[in-house]
């Protein structure tokens, strides 16, 4: 049976100590040398070995090396299981990003087999075993040997990992640290420690971090250099105040109702594992891992599945492409059955399907949510980004998201005889 949730792991913050660290930068100016100089710190026997790059480019915030060393005589096999990623943080993503905490992140995940080593840390990055298998498209997330495997592996991490509080520094460092990226505060100085507080207690009733205090940072990093930034930032904040009102405090699994949570669970971060010759049967399920934690925090469980579906549609957001009806309540279904197996709790039929159609109607509650989330990220990334992608619009398609389930829940769209979203009229649909 799985450790309960709510049973701290000893040592956590001493082994996240040990964790090497090595005082050097990777420069995308000078990509391949940087790269190889981290490396060969972390591996000085490859020095006169053959080492190689591969770029992957399914992110649009870091970037993601696989290093191999090819050295004569081993099996690609052998090379892979060698193989060490190389995550380079995208440029001023400290603003939206607390590396720490990813750190404790990816430290508790390996302790429960669901994220690979973590070899160590450099300035702006992070070395860590390769994850055999095949990245998933966003087409591939539709498929249903492939949605199965998701919402089993999901509903693991949902009910095994425990959601640990933030032990934070003095308030003061925090908010020095925190000024340097010109976070707006709600007080006279920036280096007001009830900048923190505000953070942490926009929700008061769930212990920091989560998901809202994650939303309510970002509010404060918005840039509000000329007035319609202040006045879209006061609008923003506003939701905020109003979402965190009606749904930090509903029912729902886990303690507290939060589960640790992926919140980004795209298809570039979607593992499928290899099968082993052992393993391959007409029948055999597929399994899949998930990458990139540095978003991953307490969250209501309906969230982090409403995220997800969203991400069927691609960057592109092609909402016609999200799953139906149907399509969810199949995958919720899948997702409770794996959620009390993994918690080591007996259910009958009867009470698996209750639970699902629970779970399935807070997930269409939260639907417009992660759009509203990705939205104000979108509006930072358009700041301080340097990768080349649309952020500005991305952020506009994805608070139009929030803003027509908004209109939709409240009955202003039909009342003004507006047409549905394309969005909305996928949601509803049956199959």
């Amino acid at each position: 049976m799985a450790a309960p949730k709510n049973e701290p792991l000893s040592g956590s913050s001493k082994d996240a100590n040990k964790i090497r660290f090595i005082p050097l930068t990777y420069n995308q100016a000078e990509s391949q040398t940087s790269a190889l100089r981290l490396i060969l710190t972390l591996r000085p026997e490859w020095e006169n070995g053959k080492v190689e790059f591969v770029r992957f480019t399914d992110g649009i915030t870091n970037t993601l090396l696989k290093v191999v060393n090819r050295a004569p005589g081993l099996s690609d096999e052998e090379i892979d299981n060698e193989a060490v990623l190389l995550r380079a943080y995208g440029q001023g993503t400290d603003l939206i990003i607390d590396r720490e905490r990813e750190t404790q992140n990816h430290e508790l995940l390996t302790r429960y087999n669901l994220a690979p080593s973590l070899l160590a840390r450099f300035h702006n990055g992070m070395l860590y075993r390769f994850i055999k298998g095949a990245v998933t498209s966003p087409a591939d997330l539709r498929r249903e040997e492939i949605w199965r495997a998701v919402a089993n592996r999901l509903a693991e991490w949902h009910a095994v990992v425990p959601c640990l509080p933030t032990h934070r520094e003095p308030l003061a460092v925090e908010i020095d640290g925190s000024e340097q990226f010109g976070i707006s505060a709600p007080t006279p100085s920036k280096k007001d420690p009830a900048l923190q507080t505000a953070i942490d207690t926009v929700a008061p009733e769930k212990p920091a971090p989560n998901v809202w205090t994650v939303m309510q940072k970002w509010i404060y990093a918005l840039p509000i250099g000329s007035e319609p930034e202040m006045a879209r930032q006061a609008t923003l904040q506003k939701e905020l105040t109003r979402l965190v009102a009606e749904f930090s405090n509903r029912p729902g699994l886990g303690d507290n109702c939060l589960v640790f949570a992926h919140c980004d669970l795209l298809s570039g971060n979607v593992i499928v594992q290899p099968q082993s010759s052992e393993t391959i049967t007409p029948k055999a399920p597929l399994k899949v891992s998930f990458i990139d934690y540095e978003y991953a925090t307490p969250s209501p469980a309906a969230f982090d599945l409403a995220n997800h579906f969203a991400e069927w549609g691609g960057f592109d957001c092609e909402h016609h492409l999200l799953p139906t009806q149907h399509q969810r309540l199949d995958f919720i279904r899948e997702y409770i059955r794996s959620y009390f197996k993994h918690l080591g709790i007996d259910k009958s039929a009867a009470e698996e399907e209750a639970e699902t159609h629970r779970l399935f109607a807070e997930v269409d509650v939260f639907r417009g949510i992660p759009g509203f989330y990705w939205g104000i990220w979108a509006l930072i990334q358009a700041q301080i980004s340097q990768i080349d992608f649309d952020y500005a619009s991305y952020a506009e398609l994805r608070l139009g998201e929030y803003w027509g389930w908004r209109a939709e829940e409240d009955g202003s769209r039909a009342a003004s005889g507006k047409e549905m979203t394309v969005r909305e009229k996928r949601w509803a649909q049956e199959s």
